[in-house]
């Protein structure tokens, strides 16, 4: 998933018999194969932090996205942390927002689909080279291999739903372009690889408690 938490993180989903992923879910998710009823799917364990509420373990959970943990970088805004320490499996999803002028990452695109709804306030959708300014409500789908990022915008801050598939064949291509290099989104050098493209940018996300909702 676009952004600063999800673009160097990549689990495998492969469907080959034995998988990690078809290992985890056989006991639970036998009715989709038809041979059975699921199992009972164990309530995930929430701890508190000085930062806010975690989710400690796997299952299904509630969490108030006010009362979740999130991380903030200068640079590229808070996002908040509503998956386990490993992340969901499937996709990735969470909260994003950016102050005017904060981009969530480095312009790219990704070999699997993307989503994104903002939610409140407003930024702009760097998109295939074109510059789309969005607002509350507005919804993005991003194809696989379509180029963008989002920049905060308006008199405050920006905040977007943002989801996206993980997997072990998914890849990345950061090019250097002038639009993105004019927000300060640009890779500085063409590159397929998250780890060179953000060599530069902090790593050392601090957690911090929500300030959004507002």
């Amino acid at each position: 998933m676009c952004g600063l938490r999800y673009d160097a993180r990549s689990r495998p989903t492969g469907a080959d018999s034995g998988s990690t992923h078809e290992v985890h879910h056989a006991a639970t998710w036998v009715f989709r194969t038809g041979r059975g009823y699921a199992a009972d799917v164990a309530e995930a364990r929430i701890e508190q932090t000085d930062a806010g509420a975690v989710v400690a373990s796997d299952g299904w959970f509630v969490l108030n996205v006010a009362d979740a943990a999130w991380e903030r970088d200068e640079r590229g805004g808070e996002w908040s942390i509503l998956e386990p320490g490993d992340g969901f499996e499937e996709y990735g999803i969470g909260v994003h927002v950016l102050h005017p002028g904060q981009t969530n990452g480095l312009y790219h695109s990704e070999s699997a689909q993307e989503d994104f709804l903002v939610l409140s306030g407003e930024c702009l959708l760097l998109v295939e080279g074109e510059e789309r300014r969005l607002k509350a409500w507005d919804f993005v789908h991003c194809a696989p291999g379509t180029l963008h990022i989002f920049v905060g915008a308006g008199d405050g801050p920006c905040a977007i739903l943002m989801a996206g598939v993980r997997g072990e064949r998914k890849t990345l291509h950061y090019p250097v372009d002038e639009l993105a290099a004019r927000h300060n989104a640009s890779a500085p050098e063409e590159s397929d690889s998250a780890r060179d493209a953000y060599r530069d940018w902090p790593r050392n996300f601090a957690r911090v408690r929500a300030t959004w909702p507002l």
